[in-house]
């Protein structure tokens, strides 16, 4: 994903007396609280998401309320993660971005590309996910969101649940479930070969700032 034009001001951000932007504002050197809440929220409910669809499969046993539980807990999650994908995708292009560490050409563009596709499949799966559920979504008492199958849109294709869920479920149980752990293992493979390895600061960016 292309990076903002680094001479743009975060949304809102004002610089102090003493030049420095409010620590909520992404700077060139570091990111600021908005994008790292944004970043550790969709990691963790990321985490969520398998932890609750796998233990609904390996520990509950069907149409049991441990199982629905796991399944809700799935599916909400996923709503959630989609929900902040699309808002960290609105704070990238609002604010400006940290500067590229030192790299080749090849090293940022393999990067840039990284997050892109990063993205891209953090909002497909929720999509897809809720595309192949046939059940409705109880959004933490907030109310239901009611599934696909139920909505008028759905009614108008025409085509049976059957037909139009097995496409759906390859795209969100094999392909992209795997596709997208891919993604973010290299994701953190790369922040850690930084880390350790080059030894710059782009995973120190996404951490909080440790007081002096």
């Amino acid at each position: 994903m292309k990076k903002p034009r680094s001479d743009m001001a975060s949304a809102g951000a004002v610089q102090t007396d003493d030049g420095q932007l409010p620590s909520w504002a992404n700077s060139r050197e570091r990111y600021g609280s908005v994008a790292r809440a944004l970043h550790w929220s969709i990691a963790v409910l990321f985490l969520v998401c398998y932890v609750a669809v796998y233990y609904r499969h390996w520990f509950t046993l069907p149409k049991t309320p441990a199982n629905w539980i796991a399944l809700q807990t799935h599916l909400v999650a996923g709503v959630t993660v989609a929900a902040l994908v699309v808002a960290r995708v609105f704070w990238f292009f609002r604010s400006i971005q940290p500067d590229d560490p030192p790299g080749t050409r090849f090293e940022h563009l393999a990067s840039h590309g990284m997050h892109g596709a990063l993205y891209l499949f953090m909002i497909a799966m929720p999509i897809s996910g809720y595309l192949g559920t046939g059940v409705a979504i109880e959004f933490m008492g907030l109310g239901d969101i009611p599934s696909f199958k139920d909505t008028a849109l759905f009614k108008s294709l025409g085509v049976a649940w059957e037909t139009f869920e097995k496409p759906i479920d390859f795209v969100h149980k094999n392909s992209g479930a795997y596709l997208v752990w891919v993604l973010v293992l290299l994701h953190a493979g790369a922040a850690l070969f930084h880390h350790y390895v080059k030894r710059d600061d782009v995973l120190r960016r996404m951490l909080p700032r440790r007081q002096p």
